[in-house]
């Protein structure tokens, strides 16, 4: 009996101990009256670390760290010497871990020359590894042409400088042509203003007895082009929730995937309300204040896996975006448009060669190139306005301003892995522009 009575007593404890054990992981904890009562956990993290965390005011820890609070709204701040302040709302659940994910950047951002002799119509390429560009004002007239910058953050990499892939002749004049990439990035189309079209090798430099003319093969090039990009679009298309599928092909314009592939930057085309519960609940979702009814010309971010849709920015369509929108209308394409690969009119058959290359470099980048696109890291946009360079979280909060200082506003693009931002920048009047990038990290 009294070897039953241990064993019995030992199981007790055992069994009590894991329960206690598996509550305590879950964030239960007793209160001063010795009742049982569930917390949340705040993972408090931070990029760098090192930052400090104020909780309602107050300072209480520093990241990286976890804490466990009271289920409730808190307001969390993030705050390290030299960055801005990150700061948001955040709602705690019991037995459930909420992370901050605290992206910090620079309140004095410097500035370093990515090139030094001049930078004319820079084209990224379309998975963003890769930037194109022009030059005219070499003092060697053999360096005149087209270049490839690498935009490469190996630190084994031996070729930080930009090469020459093309050189300036008599016949062809890259500076006053227009160019785009191939969907794969290994090729760049050439289109002149004397009618002729090159393809050229993008990884190595062209011989000019190696040229040849493919103004004959252009329509079959761009169909090929087109039917590449429309596939890669289908396959994200089919990811998204039936409703927000008829959206995107039917009720919005410029349609942006973000590098990872989990949210859709979108510009709305008309008014309408996104029904709830189009995807299952997830833990630890977003708690911030999302925007479900759509108004005509504001840009959303709508973020597949948690089915919350956030307000970016208000806007408006141009006449020409709404041109665009009417069935069997194919008007010519202007050169500021943006649109999307899921609303494209026939490339080959529709506007002027040199409209459907700079249509095609306006619509298929993973991040967009206009005034609002997409950080590499897929939780921030970049907007580019008039005073500078701002940054907001997708779920619109955090937004600040990264760069207010001279700049052309039409050059504006994320390096591949966030730590700079390329521009163009013209110090005096006079001197050749040049590009720049904006260190962050």
């Amino acid at each position: 009996m009294k070897k039953l009575l241990i064993f019995l007593s030992t199981l007790v404890f055992i069994l009590g101990g894991t329960y206690l054990m598996i509550r305590y992981a879950q964030g239960y904890r007793p209160t001063r009256s010795l009742a049982i009562r569930g917390t949340g956990l705040l993972s408090a993290d931070s990029f760098p670390t090192g930052a400090q965390v104020y909780i309602n005011g107050k300072l209480t820890t520093a990241t990286d760290n976890t804490l466990n609070l009271d289920p409730g709204e808190y307001t969390i701040e993030i705050k390290k010497d030299g960055y801005h302040t990150w700061s948001k709302k955040l709602q705690i659940i019991a037995e459930l871990v909420t992370q901050t994910n605290a992206q910090l950047f620079p309140a004095s951002p410097s500035l370093e020359p990515l090139t030094y002799t001049g930078a004319l119509m820079p084209v990224p390429a379309p998975d963003g590894t890769k930037l194109a560009f022009t030059v005219a004002s070499s003092s060697a007239a053999a360096k005149n042409g087209l270049y490839v910058q690498d935009l490469t953050s190996s630190p084994i990499s031996l070729n930080k400088t930009a090469r020459q892939i093309a050189r300036t002749d008599s016949t062809y004049d890259y500076p006053k042509s227009s160019y785009t990439w191939s969907p794969n990035g290994s090729e760049i189309l050439v289109a002149f203003k004397s009618g002729a079209h090159i393809l050229l090798d993008a990884t190595q430099f062209n011989d000019l007895e190696g040229l040849q003319d493919v103004t004959v093969r252009l329509p079959q090039i761009l169909s090929e082009w087109e039917l590449e990009l429309a596939r890669e679009e289908r396959v994200r298309l089919l990811k998204l929730p039936d409703f927000m599928g008829n959206i995107a092909t039917s009720s919005a314009t410029n349609l942006y995937f973000s590098p990872d592939g989990k949210r859709l930057l979108y510009q709305a085309i008309a008014d309408l309300d996104i029904p709830t519960g189009l995807a299952p609940i997830l833990p630890s979702s977003s708690t911030q204040p999302e925007n479900r009814t759509l108004k005509a010309g504001f840009w959303y971010v709508y973020d597949l896996k948690e089915d919350k849709n956030f307000l970016i920015a208000e806007g408006k369509l141009s006449k020409v975006e709404k041109l665009t929108l009417l069935p069997n209308f194919t008007p010519a394409i202007p050169a500021e448009l943006i649109s999307s690969p899921s609303a494209f009119s026939s490339l080959q058959t529709g506007p002027s060669p040199s409209d459907s290359i700079r249509l095609f470099n306006a619509q298929y980048s993973s991040i967009s190139v206009g005034n609002i696109q997409w950080y590499p890291n897929s939780a921030h946009l970049l907007i580019t306005t008039n005073n500078g360079i701002e940054i907001v979280e997708y779920d619109a909060t955090n937004r600040l301003t990264l760069y207010g200082g001279p700049m052309d506003t039409a050059i504006v693009y994320p390096w591949p892995d966030g730590s700079k931002i390329i521009t163009r920048l013209t110090f005096s009047e006079g001197t050749i522009p040049n590009l720049y990038t904006i260190k962050l990290k």
